[in-house]
């Protein structure tokens, strides 16, 4: 049986809403993962007389299942068997493909379905890419609204030679029409401006047309997401412009630490966050990247956040909540060959390197907790520390050392990154005990040395730490009066989920206070 008893209820629960008649058209051969995705398709068949079981053998890639609308050109396939983080995208591609209506923007739905054009996406994720079911399920629904849409979802562990003959190193990897279409998480947002050449500027055009806000949060991480619920339940006109809604968030596998939840995972969190804030008068301005801070010219005046569309966005105050990113080791190669052996997700990609070697780069905790996870998949990690001493807590450092497919290097320098020119086949780095060079020969490189806040764009505007954080007061106030700051970005100690919640939380707060403090602008009129 491959779906447990509780899995199958609330799997029934859902096929109630299939509201046209839906076959399950598999290719199969006779694998063990082909029996496997029979037995899977036969239970999902067997759930709803709504649904069919149909036999259709001689699909290149096998074993794979088209999910069809019945009598129409409508449907989605999977080459493989989406399970994991993946089913959750078998759900919801049995629903729309089945005539249930999306949750997407009804503006966004329209867009799609107008689309001119024919459009074959193909999608590569694995199992443990808690990036992909963003980007296949965008995909899944796009070919359900259009029919001259197609999408096949790929799991590149099952078709490795196909992953390898595409140079696929990274997932999510997506084709269109047969050529490189983009890697990385996209929203369905994303994926439609980016074959809609008009749409960016109607989407700049609307933004630069709305009114000005009381408190404007930039950023959509945690701090961010506090920020505005607690500034909007004051009654207040709050806005948020983030880049990608749940920020690191989103890029966070397991998450056990968060108060009162004893586990949960990085997208899942991330998503109730952003219906938290829904449920209340936001407005939410997604996949927005900011580029200018324009401080007000005097208390109580309008500062202006610029975007990276054009657009301008004004309010009274505003609480910079950029958080971070991947800190790069900044070498020669690393940027050539970034998803082409280089790589920063090793949950996402690690299954691409199934049999091969790799390197991890950082002994802190999540560099050797990468190195654990990755043991158990490729032929051999080479995890390289510029200390001594890893720095990882000592029950990981006791499981690491464990390993047999492991070596630890300490006191190094990585100095190079090399490759062929479409992979990556060697790392160089200086042993600082000796002032040797040394050379790795390997097919992947994790970069897991930590972060780096996203404030460039803020230099010369407010006040920064010769790290980069954005300074700030025990009120969350920075340099400039009515711009305050929260999260990762901010000078504040421990990058924590829950820490970054409190901050964003204070700084609505101080923000407000701030507001109802200031000199009414007849009042400030008069005395001038």
């Amino acid at each position: 049986m491959m779906l447990d008893a509780n899995l199958k209820q609330q799997l029934q629960g859902y096929l109630v809403n299939i509201r046209e008649p839906i076959e399950l058209v598999a290719s199969l051969d006779e694998g063990a993962k082909s029996h496997e995705l029979q037995q899977l398709l036969e239970e999902i068949a067997g759930l709803s007389d709504k649904v069919s079981l149909a036999r259709a053998d001689g699909d290149p890639r096998t074993p794979s299942f088209m999910i069809r609308r019945v009598g129409t050109d409508i449907g989605v396939r999977f080459a493989g068997i989406p399970l994991g983080h993946e089913f959750t995208s078998l759900v919801l591609a049995l629903l729309h493909v089945g005539g249930h209506p999306s949750k997407a923007a009804q503006d966004l739905i329209e867009q799609v379905r107008t689309l001119d054009g024919d459009y074959a996406f193909e999608t590569y994720y694995s199992l443990s890419c808690q990036n992909c079911p963003d980007v296949v399920q965008a995909l899944n629904l796009m070919s359900a609204l259009n029919p001259r849409i197609s999408h096949v979802a790929i799991d590149g562990a099952l078709f490795q030679d196909e992953v390898n003959a595409r140079k696929v190193m990274a997932v999510p990897t997506v084709f269109l029409n047969g050529e490189p279409f983009g890697q990385g998480r996209m929203e369905l947002e994303q994926i439609v401006a980016r074959i809609d050449s008009g749409a960016l500027k109607r989407q700049a055009d609307k933004i630069a047309g709305k009114d000005p806000f009381d408190v404007l949060v930039v950023g959509g991480g945690p701090a961010g997401a506090a920020a505005a619920i607690y500034a909007a339940r004051k009654g207040i006109r709050t806005g948020v412009a983030a880049e990608r809604f749940g920020g690191q968030v989103l890029d966070t596998m397991g998450i056990e630490n968060f108060i009162s939840v004893s586990h949960t995972e990085g997208p899942k969190l991330a998503a109730q966050l952003e219906q938290h804030v829904r449920d209340y008068d936001v407005d939410i301005m997604n996949l927005q990247r900011a580029d200018k801070l324009v401080p007000a010219r005097s208390e109580g005046g309008l500062h202006e956040v610029h975007l990276e569309n054009g657009a301008t966005l004004k309010a009274r105050t505003v609480i910079l909540s950029t958080g971070a990113r991947w800190r790069q080791m900044n070498v020669p190669g690393e940027d050539e060959y970034r998803n082409k052996g280089v790589a920063y997700c090793p949950h996402c990609d690690g299954p691409l390197f199934k049999g091969k070697r790799v390197a991890v780069i950082g002994g802190g905790n999540s560099g050797v907790e990468a190195a654990i996870d990755l043991a158990g998949i490729v032929a051999h990690v080479t995890l390289i520390e510029f200390d001594s001493d890893l720095r990882a807590d000592a029950v990981l450092q006791r499981k690491l050392a464990s390993l047999t497919n492991v070596r630890i290097i300490t006191s190094a320098l990585t100095t190079e990154v090399k490759g062929d020119g479409e992979k990556v086949s060697s790392l160089v780095y200086k042993d600082r005990n000796h002032d040797t060079l040394h050379e790795v020969e390997l097919e992947g490189i994790f970069v897991q040395i930590g972060l780096v806040p996203n404030t460039e764009w803020l230099k010369d505007v407010v006040a920064l730490s010769p790290r980069g954080e954005i300074e700030i007061d025990h009120r969350g106030e920075t340099s400039r009066p009515g711009i305050f700051a929260a999260g990762d970005c901010t000078t504040v100690p421990y990058k924590q989920i829950v820490v970054a919640m409190g901050e964003g939380t204070k700084a609505s707060l101080s923000a407000f206070d701030y507001m109802i403090r200031l000199e009414p602008v007849d009042a400030v009129a008069q005395a001038a």
